[in-house]
């Protein structure tokens, strides 16, 4: 097991996000975070409290993607569709999609194909925790705290507990996980 982000500079790189998302959208007005279940939640979650002050309060919404995925069919043979939930209409808000790990790209296309079907926003950024080498789609993050070269062999697991976000990487089929997730939320191997 290697360690990708510790929770110290997880808790520095987020800060840093924080300010660059509200440096280029000239401040918090009309943005509005999304989650992508299961990894992206308490990522949106941590960022609304840190772009939230005494007069703007950011909203956070969760996206399900689970019969967007392209492998729906295929990989999922008893999908668990989740909830989406959007506390405002998406029309003219500037979205800021939130993902625990950015890999193939294919989890944000889903996640894009279905905010979607509820509107058209007036911009989608994506903010990840990790972005990660190996794309197969052309989807880039607009922010990052760290990327990182993990190996084919290897998974990312991510972890979130007592609000502090840990990230290794392991062998696949290695039973070693960081700390557990936040109740409700499942690990998902990235």
């Amino acid at each position: 097991m290697r360690t990708l982000l510790d929770a110290a500079d997880a808790e520095r790189g987020l800060r840093r996000l924080a300010g660059e998302i509200l440096e280029r959208n000239r401040g918090a007005s009309k943005l509005l975070l999304v989650g992508i279940r299961r990894g992206g939640e308490p990522l949106a979650e941590r960022l609304a409290q840190l772009l939230s002050d005494d007069t703007t309060k950011v909203p956070v919404g969760t996206v399900d993607i689970t019969l967007y995925r392209d492998d729906v069919g295929t990989a999922l043979p008893n999908p668990r569709i989740g909830p989406t939930r959007l506390p405002v209409s998406i029309e003219g808000w500037r979205i800021i999609l939130c993902d625990d790990v950015l890999y193939t790209g294919r989890t944000v296309r889903a996640a894009v194909d279905a905010l979607l079907d509820y509107g058209r926003p007036a911009e989608v950024q994506l903010a990840v925790l990790l972005e990660r080498k190996g794309r197969e789609l052309p989807i880039q993050a607009d922010y990052w705290v760290r990327s990182v070269d993990v190996s084919a062999a290897e998974r990312v697991d991510v972890g979130f507990t007592a609000g502090e976000f840990v990230a290794v990487a392991v062998p696949q089929g290695s039973p070693s996980t960081p700390p557990p997730p936040v109740e409700g939320q499942k690990e998902e191997t990235k």
